[in-house]
């Protein structure tokens, strides 16, 4: 549809999904800034993650079954994912009564695009920390942006908005992360473009490096991972290029040598802006080399969109992460540390289990995969991840992928990563069920391991992690 985003707030909004990690933070904005909103979401139904959905009735959301009932009006604008079928109810209520249909990436593109800032965050991981991070810097700076965010960012977080994965703000600035996986990242018209990194995930090699290229090309200022060779590369298409890199010291921000000091779940290191000497202690309460890179990231969007370097990095200190990104839930009275993460492809899994191992302690890693088409995508990939990162007594454990419904081609699964695993060098068990998982780990587990739950598209996730902790305790 090609109403302008002044238009589209006078529309009532139905969210097909709208609990989900892309839509809810949509709604969220759409909403606070006075549309009419209301929705349907299968977990609802079903009776999963009753918290979300009641903190989204009590912010004054309509829920509604999916069975097409919400979708009432041609006036309304039917919200739902390019991956959702063309047979859920509200698909079909919403073509009989001719409403307008648009993609989550499609909404928040017109959104971007429409505000007079916006930094996009591109690559194939790390894109919700640096968002998170960014968003924080920004408003810490005074500058009231709107974020839009994949994940839960604990600074934004409280009793009323538990689920802060949006921020609405009054300025002009629009920070969000935008998605290589589905092609929508060409929607996207960015004043400031990040690109973190670029690696196989759900496109094939080149058809990455046309869309991150095209990415960057677009927008007047470019920020780029130095130490990303496939990122880096596409640096001379970027517009008035800041760099970033740990290793690379061509990059304009970087680490000052031998000032890096990594604790647990916190990390220190002096911030050094090669264009002007300037040096800046920054002190990040995220652990993992990782978060480090993602920090200069974020602090080098910050500068491209106006913010000092010293106040970014200031800001920073009192940034204290995203749910579900090495979010770690406790630890038992035994000593067993549970750990609940967003890792789910090659780089993200290889990240998490890097920061574990910096370590002490044994990691019992469990896997569980986000849906059967990613796993047949880049599994060789995952298993060569867990087979390189993991040492003989660790445990990687793999559950069936998760799965609601639909007609996805189901024939091959875990037990074949598992194989792949193996055959890297690796150690691996197929357990099908959660149940069955918990009951290993739990008769498995002894003091001073580390419990890792990974895996994406399925909030229960966090909810397996408390329970988990609970019943070591």
């Amino acid at each position: 549809m090609t109403d302008t985003p002044s238009h589209l707030l006078k529309r009532p909004f139905f969210f097909c999904g709208i609990g989900g990690s892309g839509m809810l933070p949509l709604a969220q904005i759409l909403k606070g800034r006075g549309a009419e909103v209301a929705g349907s979401d299968r977990g609802f139904d079903q009776g999963r993650t009753p918290e979300k959905f009641a903190a989204l009735e009590a912010q004054g959301f309509a829920l509604l079954p999916q069975d097409g009932s919400g979708v009432t009006s041609e006036e309304q604008v039917l919200v739902a994912s390019a991956a959702v079928e063309d047979t859920v109810p509200e698909v079909v209520r919403a073509k009989e009564l001719g409403c307008p249909r648009m993609t989550r990436a499609q909404l928040n593109a017109a959104l971007f695009n429409d505000a007079g800032t916006g930094i996009g965050i591109a690559g194939t991981s790390g894109k919700s920390t640096v968002t998170g991070m960014l968003g924080w810097i920004m408003y810490h700076a005074g500058r009231e942006p709107t974020i839009m965010n994949g994940a839960v960012m604990k600074n934004f977080r409280s009793v009323d908005r538990p689920f802060a994965s949006a921020v609405v703000g009054s300025g002009d600035a629009y920070v969000s992360e935008v998605d290589e996986s589905d092609g929508s990242i060409a929607l996207y018209r960015p004043d400031v473009a990040v690109l973190l990194n670029v690696s196989l995930d759900h496109k094939s090699m080149e058809e990455l490096r046309e869309l991150f290229g095209d990415f960057l090309a677009k927008a007047p200022r470019g920020v780029v991972n130095a130490d990303d060779e496939e990122a880096f590369r596409l640096v001379a298409q970027a517009n008035a290029p800041l760099t970033f890199g740990l290793d690379n010291s061509c990059a304009a921000l970087g680490i000052a040598e031998g000032s890096h000091s990594m604790e647990a779940t916190a990390q220190g290191a002096t911030v050094v802006d090669r264009r002007d000497g300037s040096e800046h202690a920054l002190r990040l309460a995220m652990p993992g080399r990782h978060n480090l890179s993602n920090a200069l990231a974020a602090i080098a969007a910050a500068n491209a969109a106006g913010v000092p370097v010293a106040d970014a990095v200031a800001a920073l200190a009192e940034f204290q992460g995203l749910a579900r990104r090495f979010d770690v839930v406790g630890t038992s009275p035994s000593g067993i540390t549970v750990i609940d993460d967003f890792g789910h492809n090659p780089e993200k899994c290889a990240a998490t289990l890097r920061t574990l191992k910096a370590s002490e302690g044994r990691v019992i890693a469990f896997f569980q995969p986000h849906g059967y088409g990613p796993l047949r995508q880049m599994g060789h990939e995952l298993a060569e991840t867990f087979a390189r990162e993991l040492e003989p007594e660790d445990i990687a454990i793999l559950c069936d992928p998760v799965y609601f419904g639909g007609t996805v081609d189901r024939r091959e699964g875990s037990e074949r990563i598992v194989n792949l695993i193996e055959q890297a060098g690796g150690h691996a068990k197929h357990i099908p069920a959660r149940e069955e998982v918990a009951d290993f780990i739990a008769s498995e587990a002894h003091a001073g391991d580390r419990v890792v739950v990974m895996g994406a598209r399925d909030d229960t996730l966090s909810t397996f992690a408390a329970e988990l902790l609970a019943r070591l305790a």
